[in-house]
């Protein structure tokens, strides 16, 4: 497993990420068994959100009340968390970060996050509010490092305009055929060619600039929640045809060589996991360090419906 220490940070943390969001359905010994399989593989970060589970802060509550992280091994692991939505509207006020951060913190009966990760972009924004909430969860100890998701690099600078604390990631939604982040930036200034749209004002680009990792999630996924391209001979025979060639060749399976295509990139990316089936998990998590070469990376790409100009 490969690990590396986040930027602007102290945390030396795993490329892979274990998102907890199906967890709820899970008894307290299929979560243990979960997280404890996924550190044994080397995965140190698990991600949160406030929102995941039946009701708000479900799946927090069933990673704490199942002991998933013992007290005493707390600190060989990073949690992480989100704030933000709530039904039907954006919000990140003052007050309701600081009320959902405690309400996180009970729930996984820990003393502090990780990282606390503003979810999605709230339109109506006041980056003062956010700055004194973050201001206070730093300074209380509650939360030790901040980031954001899918936010475009306007709405990081906002922010960046009153908060004092590094914006350190940004998880974004990533895969081999639902790539218009790094897609657009090869085939930028083609007139009439749809890949060449900018829709995110130079995410990647951004963040490798200003040292921000990018946190994939939904690795699997055709398009938005359209289904997994692995397996789709229908629509994506040629792609499959690659990967399963390639895992072959590196002797693992085809989930690793979709995780490796994203971990190969040298913006030092993490990948986001959400499954709650063990083999599936380690399966996926043997991409961490697949060593695609540049044609090999490429070529996933092209067999993806993306054009190389």
């Amino acid at each position: 497993m490969k690990t590396f220490t986040l930027p602007n940070t102290t945390v030396e943390t795993s490329n892979i990420i274990l998102g907890l969001m199906r967890i709820t359905p899970l008894d307290d010994e299929q979560i243990r068994s979960l997280v404890r399989s996924a550190r044994d593989a080397g995965i140190t970060m698990f991600d949160h959100a406030d929102i995941y589970g039946d009701v708000r802060h479900g799946c927090e509550t069933r990673f704490g009340d199942a002991g998933a992280i013992p007290a005493s091994e707390r600190d060989q692991v990073q949690i992480q968390s989100k704030v933000g939505i709530r039904d039907g509207y954006f919000d990140f006020s003052r007050e309701h970060i600081l009320t959902t951060v405690d309400e996180s913190l009970s729930a996984l009966k820990t003393d502090y996050l990780d990282l606390l990760l503003l979810h999605r972009p709230d339109t109506l924004v006041e980056p003062d509010e956010v700055a004194a909430a973050f201001d206070e969860l730093f300074e209380s100890g509650k939360v030790r490092n901040f980031g954001v998701s899918n936010q475009t690099p306007g709405q990081i600078e906002l922010l960046k305009r009153s908060v004092r604390q590094p914006i350190v990631v940004n998880q974004v939604q990533l895969s081999i055929t639902h790539s218009p982040l790094i897609a657009q930036g090869i085939a930028a200034n083609m007139v009439a060619l749809d890949q060449s749209i900018d829709r995110d004002n130079g995410i990647l680009d951004y963040s490798r600039l200003n040292d921000i990792t990018l946190q994939a999630w939904s690795p699997f996924q055709k398009g938005f929640f359209d289904g997994v391209f692995l397996g789709d001979s229908e629509n994506y025979a040629e792609l499959n045809e690659v990967i399963d060639g390639l895992a072959a060749k590196y002797d693992v399976q085809p989930a690793a060589i979709a995780v490796a295509w994203i971990t190969r990139h040298p913006a030092n990316m993490q990948v986001v996991l959400g499954t709650t089936n063990v083999h599936h998990l380690l399966d996926s998590a043997a991409g961490s360090d697949v060593p695609l070469t540049r044609e090999e990376w490429y070529r996933l790409f092209t067999t993806a419906g993306h054009i190389l100009p």
